[in-house]
């Protein structure tokens, strides 16, 4: 499994995220983009019985492609997700989980050489909270492990609401059986408005097993009621 932050899949952020929105719609589009020497993009879409922005039963649909360097090797992925769960709202933020399906593959080359690896599915599981300890602050925790490639994304921010977004650090970390790891350390900008859109961009230094040196990683992920 391969996330929006190592990605992430976004997915990870805008699981919740569409729940920031007031809108009545049921069903929430998003996408996100992950650049560094990694690259990451993926798109999908958040469907609600009723509501995206009130307490009830959720599924999440999601589809990403990225490519990232192993050694000598270089492996293309495609992920994909469906869960399903559900989203409460307390006074203080919103809390979702999630659990479901998820399938991946893989192709390495380099070194001369070209390998498909086979299609594997496993089970993801979900969860997030996004809290507002005050009026004006925002603190999100993410976490998704996955058995296809036994995985593990997580990611803490925090922001304090300025120029219409919550601006603040980040920290991710992603793992996986293959021995691949990376930390992503930033600055993002939650939640403001660009016409019918609401965008999180990311920006910072990311630090891989794959590298011996520090880069920089952009992030951009966007989403909108329908």
């Amino acid at each position: 499994m391969r996330l929006v932050g190592c990605l992430g899949w976004l997915v990870a952020s805008v699981a919740v995220a569409g729940a920031e929105a007031t809108s009545p719609a049921s069903l929430l589009l998003f996408g996100s983009l992950e650049a560094s020497p990694s690259v990451f993009v993926s798109g999908g879409a958040k469907v609600a019985l009723d509501r995206v922005d009130g307490q009830g039963f959720v599924a999440l649909a999601n589809l990403g492609a990225g490519r990232r360097r192993e050694g000598a090797l270089t492996r293309d992925s495609i992920v994909g997700a469906v869960v399903f769960g559900y989203q409460w709202f307390p006074e203080w933020g919103v809390v979702a989980a999630y659990a479901g399906p998820e399938g991946t593959m893989d192709v390495l080359s380099g070194c001369g050489c070209v390998q498909a690896l086979p299609a594997r599915f496993g089970l993801r599981l979900h969860g997030e909270v996004w809290a507002r300890p005050s009026d004006d602050t925002l603190l999100t925790a993410t976490l998704i492990l996955g058995s296809t490639r036994m995985s593990a994304w997580g990611r803490l921010s925090w922001g304090y609401r300025f120029w219409g977004a919550y601006l603040g650090p980040e920290l991710a970390h992603y793992r996986d059986e293959t021995g691949y790891a990376k930390w992503n350390v930033g600055l993002h900008a939650t939640d403001f408005a660009l016409g019918r859109f609401n965008l999180r961009l990311a920006a910072g230094l990311q630090m891989a097993s794959a590298r011996r040196d520090t880069a920089a990683y952009v992030g951009l992920t966007a989403w909108t009621p329908w």
